[in-house]
């Protein structure tokens, strides 16, 4: 199985960026399976989720966290990873 698993990927590699993106998506959808919602009802759901979190910063509520902050984290967790 290891060795059809790294066929399959030397294989994935050699797709073209947009290639690799509609494959990725494809095996994600396999994992959850296909959504029950529209795209106008998932568009719907994220605009409502925008609001609310541009209304938690307004009321000053939320915990903003500085991008210099969250880039170090990123970095760090790249390094960790060998990336």
């Amino acid at each position: 199985m290891a060795a059809l698993l790294k066929e399959i990927e030397n294989q994935a590699l050699q797709l073209s960026p947009q290639e690799r993106g509609k494959l990725i998506h494809r095996l994600i959808v396999s994992l959850e399976g296909p959504t029950e919602d529209t795209p106008e009802a998932i568009a719907q759901a994220w605009d409502e989720e925008i609001a609310r979190r541009v209304a938690e910063i307004d009321a000053g509520t939320a915990v903003l966290i500085p991008h210099e902050q969250v880039m170090a984290e990123i970095d760090e967790m790249l390094r960790k990873s060998g990336n």
